[in-house]
């Protein structure tokens, strides 16, 4: 017999992350973008369990959300995503879960254990979906501070300090051992000080580099002068080698660095999510084919203009997808023309056969009425002479 440890061994949200800070970092996520919502509206946020993604594709919600926000009787409730894709749900009144069309979406948006949704009830039928990966950098966080820096620039001068306090409260705390020198008189520089020729070096801290001079793209003559400055710090320690060399590359190819001209003050873990986010998009560009679905174009190229809003230079990798679509959608029509050309040709011998058939049986009653014609007079004397005749 099991043991009774073992009878009811379920999982929750502590045990689906490996790390207490894993956890926190996609809660911290998933609840700034749920600050950046319309407060008239409600909203709720959802980690996802096996039971969520695998297996059954139950979604319980909150008991309490439900009873003060959702209809009383079983309905279809729509999950529009961050595409504007809609998807219908049965929402269980009794039960206050998703059932029927749960699956399909959780399917179509690759969900897996850890991710969080974030709902905000538009309606009272319709939830606006948001997904916070679990495993890095997702599509909302480019918009999301994009949206944060236009609050700020609202502002007027005099409040300003309000948004670097608001930055300040929401940034962990790093430990002495941790922490980055910014007063680089108090820490001398020892092997990377000023040189003779006067140029200024840099100071290796926790790995990243704190740099004060500016390098132009003109200047980077190979992959090792190659240096990705952000808020006065070089940042490739942020970067697999694989990334920062492909990196590299992208910006070759436009002869400067793509993130030079990024908005000021972004957070330097965003820029480097943003360029890796880049890359890989690039690369799935490059490793796409014709028949790539079309969700997959539109999610590239939603990433790609929030990058672009927040200063990338990536309107080359916009080109190109918009190239790409245009190909794809010519060889989508193009199946689908002749594919209906197949059918019309295909209608149009069986209306032909018809019209055969049609025409065989016209001449035949043609045929047949003009010999009855002929003999109807022979036919009425021969009535009469019947009608007539003695018994």
């Amino acid at each position: 017999m099991m043991p009774e440890s073992h009878k009811r061994k379920r999982a929750t949200v502590e045990s689906i992350y490996d790390t207490s800070q894993a956890q926190s970092s996609v809660l911290e996520r998933a609840q700034e973008v749920e600050v950046s919502l319309d407060p008239k509206f409600p909203s709720l946020l959802k980690v996802m369990l096996p039971s969520h993604v695998t297996g059954g594709f139950w979604l319980g919600l909150p008991k309490k959300f439900c009873c003060e926000h959702l209809p009383k009787q079983d309905i279809m409730i729509a999950l529009e995503d961050e595409n504007g894709e809609e998807f219908e749900t049965k929402y269980l009144a009794d039960k206050v879960g998703l059932s029927g069309g749960w699956r399909g979406f959780s399917i179509a948006h690759k969900l897996l254990e850890g991710d969080v949704i974030v709902f905000h009830l538009v309606t009272p039928s319709k939830f606006k979906v948001y997904i916070v990966r679990s495993n890095g950098l997702d599509e909302l966080d480019g918009a999301l501070g994009l949206v944060r820096l236009e609050a700020c620039k609202k502002m007027d001068t005099g409040d300003t300090t309000a948004c670097e306090r608001e930055e300040s409260e929401t940034l962990e705390p790093i430990s002495e051992d941790n922490a980055i020198a910014l007063n680089t008189k108090s820490c001398p520089i020892s092997d990377h000080s000023e040189s003779e020729s006067g140029d200024v070096g840099f100071e290796v801290l926790d790995g990243l580099r704190l740099s004060e001079s500016v390098v132009t793209f003109e200047e980077v003559k190979c992959m090792d002068d190659f240096n990705v400055l952000v808020n006065g710090l070089i940042i490739n320690s942020e970067f697999s080698k694989y990334i920062l060399n492909k990196y590299y590359e992208l910006c070759c190819s436009q002869n400067s660095f793509l993130h030079e001209h990024l908005l000021e003050g972004l957070n330097c873990k965003l820029v480097a999510g943003v360029i890796s986010e880049t890359v890989n998009i690039a690369d799935a560009i490059r490793a796409c084919n014709i028949t790539t679905p079309e969700g997959n174009f539109s999610t590239w190229d939603q990433t790609l203009k929030a990058f672009q809003g927040l200063g990338m230079n990536i309107g080359f990798l916009l080109a190109r997808l918009d190239q790409l679509v245009s190909l794809a959608s010519k060889s989508k029509r193009f199946k689908e023309a002749r594919l209906e050309k197949d059918q019309a040709e295909e209608e149009m011998r069986s209306l032909e056969a018809k019209l055969l058939e049609v025409k065989e049986a016209v001449s035949r009653l043609e045929s047949e009425i003009e010999t009855l014609n002929t003999s109807s007079e022979n036919l009425e004397l021969m009535f009469q002479e019947v009608a007539k005749a003695s018994w």
